[in-house]
């Protein structure tokens, strides 16, 4: 019953890029814990890949290598609630500009006081006003690396005390964090190569709990949530598919190379280098 939509802006006018996949398998983090929202990552497989087209691209995630925490370029994006009392979705994908806030801070008595987890990332403002909220778990927390053109997922919108209040700003899994779990379960070796029994990268999507979005959830003082920008008409978001990525892999290129030399050996019968 649930599936996947890709490479599309508006739900109700999908472009020439969207691909729409049904969900083959979901694997939820073994610890995941929802009443204090621990470990709240999880794989979701599809029925076949993904293409990747000028919409749709392949996401960077960060091992450990990336310093984070000097990353200042970031945005968040969903289809949640675009007023804190809202409860309806919106049918445009959003945007947000964020800033990262030490996690220190944010766990410190007059904010979060201790609720937040070592596994947990916080951005948004001390004063509120921008933020993700309800209907935008499971989105990027997007950032671009310092004096370069790469982007990375650094983050999984997770939850938050209701939406953009002062020293409430939203939190979100590091997927850093969870980097070694995602290649494992993946079957990809750390170069990110593919062992033979895996199965494509394409076919995987990373995301909090997976059913917050389909369940109603009681209200509490830690609950799943999204954001939207503060213009009146959302703007096309910096979704991964419209800024620079990950090169593209050289393993991938190789094999194509070798396809086009094969192709023309059979065409032409001789050998060609």
């Amino acid at each position: 019953m649930v599936y996947v939509v890709t490479g599309v802006t508006q739900l109700s006018q999908p472009g020439p890029g969207t691909q729409v996949r049904h969900v083959k398998q979901v694997l939820i983090h073994q610890y995941y814990n929802p009443d204090d929202m621990s470990y709240d990552i999880a794989l979701v497989e599809l029925d076949h890949p993904v293409q990747c087209n000028r919409y749709i691209q392949l996401a960077c995630v960060p091992d450990a290598t990336l310093r984070v925490s000097e990353l200042q370029n970031c945005w968040v994006a969903g289809w949640g609630s675009t007023a804190p009392r809202a409860q309806k979705s919106s049918d445009h994908l959003q945007e947000a500009k964020v800033q990262l806030i030490d996690v220190q801070l944010c766990n410190s008595s007059r904010w979060y006081a201790g609720k937040i987890h070592t596994h947990n990332l916080c951005a948004g403002y001390p004063q509120g006003n921008i933020d993700t909220c309800q209907g935008d778990s499971g989105g990027p927390l997007m950032c671009q690396e310092k004096n370069s053109d790469y982007w990375w997922v650094i983050g999984i919108t997770s939850w938050g005390k209701g939406c953009a209040r002062a020293r409430r700003p939203g939190i979100y899994l590091s997927i850093q964090y969870f980097y070694d779990w995602i290649l494992l379960y993946m079957n990809l070796s750390p170069d990110g190569s593919s062992s033979p029994s895996s199965r494509a990268c394409s076919h995987f999507l990373i995301t909090s709990h997976p059913w917050s979005h389909y369940i109603p959830i009681p209200q509490s003082s830690q609950k799943p949530w999204v954001r939207p920008t503060l213009s009146p008409k959302p703007t096309p978001v910096r979704t991964l598919g419209k800024v620079n990525c990950c090169p593209f892999p050289f393993k991938i290129m190789m094999e194509f190379f070798t396809q086009v030399k094969e192709f023309l050996q059979q065409t032409f019968g001789q050998n060609t280098s």
